[in-house]
């Protein structure tokens, strides 16, 4: 089987120990419900080319994308978040809570502080009226929803001063660019603070892109739910890449093996090589967890 490995500049973070975590079988179906730039699906193929996946993604257009290098692979895409599982006995279940490199470099929708676009954050393309997006999270939000979620969603230590600074700059004007929130976020933060490692305003675009998708609370009911799909023996891989996703999905599989259910694969956290963070800077984060279903 040919497959196309074009179109995405995606790196797929801890691609083997999450593929090899779920102990697959050549006939075994497999859920993707993180499906992105397609890597874990189409490592998948590549290793059991009659293995059936079920590919979930809010982002209708990655899948149009990834149509021609799948050809051959027996994939069934759903445009949707994982929080919508409705499967049963499967064998595999992966998350990967990382935000696509397509989706921060070609999206157009605000996920970067680095390039100039419209305030949007959300996973879908096309965003209905219903739809919250950044926008309307900063131009309309009141001072104190602001500074719990910068502080609660992106452990954001200077949250009330960015949010008294987000209220002051919108009553002059509207907020409507990434460029313009990078802005409010310099002004809020003292000079002594905003030298590290970490952009300083890496939290506080965290923090509103979690609260627009409602990404703590979809997690919560996708592992529900994607524990619920697997069989007996069936196992789960889930990615995460800041603390709060990683204490919603230690505290699960917790809950998991204490009622009985499961086991815990992986009695210490799997965490990427110094090769691929070489490689691929961002896998520095990830942690890998995988549970087995009773």
């Amino acid at each position: 089987m040919a497959i196309d490995n074009r179109m995405s500049i995606h790196k797929t973070v801890l691609l083997q120990e999450t593929i090899d975590g779920l102990n697959l079988k050549p006939n075994s179906m497999v859920i993707d419900g993180t499906f992105g730039g397609g890597g874990h699906s189409l490592e998948i193929c590549k290793k059991f080319p009659k293995v059936k996946i079920i590919a979930f993604d809010q982002d209708k257009g990655v899948f149009e994308k990834a149509e021609e290098k799948f050809k051959g692979c027996d994939i069934t895409f759903v445009n949707g978040n994982f929080r919508n599982i409705y499967q049963e006995n499967v064998d595999g279940v992966i998350l990967d809570l990382g935000l696509s490199s397509d989706q921060l470099e070609n999206s157009g929708r605000g996920f970067s502080f680095m390039k100039d676009e419209p305030l949007i954050m959300t996973m879908k393309a096309n965003p209905s009226r219903e739809d919250v997006t950044a926008k309307d999270v900063v131009n309309n939000w009141e001072e104190e929803s602001l500074a719990d979620i910068i502080y609660g969603y992106g452990e954001e230590k200077q949250a009330r001063r960015i949010a008294k600074e987000i209220v002051d700059f919108r009553r002059q004007q509207e907020i409507k660019t990434t460029f313009d929130l990078v802005k409010i976020i310099e002004q809020a933060i003292p000079a002594k603070f905003r030298k590290g490692r970490i952009h300083y305003a890496t939290k506080t675009f965290q923090a509103i892109r979690i609260a627009v998708n409602d990404e703590l609370g979809a997690l919560a009911e996708g592992l529900d739910k994607g524990f619920k799909a697997l069989k007996s023996g069936g196992r789960m891989s889930v990615i995460s890449f800041h603390s709060l996703e990683d204490r919603v999905v230690k505290r699960f599989f917790k809950t998991k093996v204490d009622e009985g259910l499961a086991n815990v694969i992986n009695k210490k956290v799997i965490l990427a090589s110094s090769e691929e963070i070489k490689k691929n800077p961002r896998s520095r984060s990830a942690k890998l967890r995988i549970l087995e279903k009773k």
